[in-house]
């Protein structure tokens, strides 16, 4: 069989702010890939934090599962690196490259990559125009068997640019669970200049495809790797935080489809080992998303799961998610969240002016979904939800039964080395690395 190309387009903190879920955000470049893919509208994360969600993509399983429990950069490196999706493409005959960010392990050499284009500058717009400029190149070489190109960006990491003259906050509202406030508006403003920035480097890369005739046998998969880096979204189980973009176009991913199953990061992997007629490896946690896209199945997911344990400060905490129903679990011992995993801006100064550090959470959570959206109401503690809170638990206990999840046996050391934050700490990078 002749095999698509295949390229991963991924972003920062992006979540879903971006113009093909609605929101008025100068994104047209991804708008036509939706407007020509398949848009998930309801894909989720399987770690609101930045090493272990893309270890969870690139292996087809949880977190915990492929041992990405925290951050690369704070010394914690994918353990299971054989499982890395690299490795099953190459075997099948794929050449592999890398341009740009990775975020998995310090010795990169290990996920199997054939070609990397490393970031090497700390100037944002010079790493971003290089890591282009460099997939462009590659795109419009000479192709003897299929590719896969993972084609990573910083955007949109804070921190953000100054927001362009023609995007005025006055006419922009916040993120969802933020209040609407001059400061939190003139953030967005921010967000949704550096939103257009990364939107007009993924044109270049569309533009190449199209103008190489490699388009129509490439499968693009453009995601990011969790919310937005705003206070109550990124490293938080709520929607906010898990909820992700997820366009996928190409050979089967085509005529604009919007699809409202259930869906997870880790079921891009079997997905392409349907695609590409390869037998899915024993680890994969996931399932193939082609029964949603060809309309033969509505679901393929009766839940979804989520979890954190370490970011730039420890908070273990795991959840399970359906069409109408959420389940958090925390395993910390603290009453408030650890502020140093909340990046500093100027929404989180005013929210912590309000607060913010101060606003105690439950051990357990449940929310109607249907009734409550944005997870404001808890019913743990409601008797009439008694029934679907043991529901509730008895998944997310199954699950991490079923996956060996080492959270089961108490609190899950970091690697020695590992540089983190105290719970104390109120932004996280105020305490130094040290050697």
């Amino acid at each position: 069989m002749t095999r698509p190309n295949i390229i991963y387009l991924h972003s920062h903190d992006t979540g879903r702010y971006i113009s093909p879920y609605g929101y008025r955000l100068p994104t047209p470049n991804l708008q036509r890939l939706a407007e020509e893919g398949v848009l998930f509208r309801k894909a989720f994360c399987a770690a609101p934090t930045c090493s272990p969600s893309r270890a969870a993509l690139l292996t087809g399983s949880s977190p915990h599962s492929c041992g990405q429990l925290g951050l690369t950069n704070r010394g914690f490196n994918l353990q299971d690196t054989h499982k890395h999706l690299c490795h099953t493409l190459k075997a099948v005959g794929y050449h592999t490259a890398l341009f740009g960010v990775s975020h998995l392990h310090q010795n990169q050499e290990l996920l199997g990559y054939d070609q990397r284009t490393p970031l090497t500058s700390w100037d944002r717009a010079e790493a971003t125009t290089r890591i282009t400029d460099a997939a462009v190149e590659f795109i419009r070489q000479s192709h003897e068997q299929p590719f896969f190109a993972s084609i990573g960006y910083f955007e949109t990491h804070r921190r953000f640019p100054d927001p362009d003259p023609d995007i005025n906050p006055a006419y922009l509202a916040p993120p969802l669970p933020l209040p609407d406030l001059p400061e939190t508006r003139q953030d967005m403003a921010a967000y949704a200049t550096m939103v257009r920035q990364l939107d007009t480097h993924y044109g270049r890369i569309l533009q190449a495809l199209d103008d190489t005739g490699l388009a129509e046998n490439t499968l693009v998969i453009a995601t990011t790797d969790h919310g937005l880096a705003f206070p109550l979204m990124k490293c938080n189980l709520t929607d906010h935080g898990m909820g992700i973009l997820l366009i996928m176009r190409g050979p089967g991913f085509q005529g604009g489809k919007a699809v409202d199953g259930l869906v997870s990061h880790i079921d891009i992997f079997p997905t392409l080992c349907d695609c590409l007629g390869l037998a899915p490896p024993d680890w994969l946690e996931g399932t193939s998303l082609v029964p949603l896209v060809d309309g033969t199945r509505e679901e393929v997911n009766d839940h979804v799961f989520a979890e954190v344990t370490y970011h730039a400060a420890h908070e273990p905490k795991r959840a399970v998610r359906t069409q109408r129903y959420k389940y958090v679990r925390r395993y910390d011992r603290e009453d408030a969240p650890p502020m140093a995993n909340i990046d500093a801006s100027i929404s989180k100064d005013v929210m912590l002016g309000m607060g913010l550090q101060t606003r105690p959470r439950a051990k357990e959570q449940l929310y109607d979904l249907m009734w409550d959206p944005h997870e404001t109401n808890n019913l743990a503690a409601d008797p009439e939800a008694l029934g679907k809170l043991a529901d509730m638990r008895q998944r997310l206990d199954a699950w991490m039964e079923r996956t060996r999840d080492p959270l089961r046996q108490g609190e899950v050391p970091a690697p020695e080395g590992a540089w983190l934050n105290p719970h104390a700490d109120l932004h996280p990078h105020e305490r130094p690395k040290t050697p």
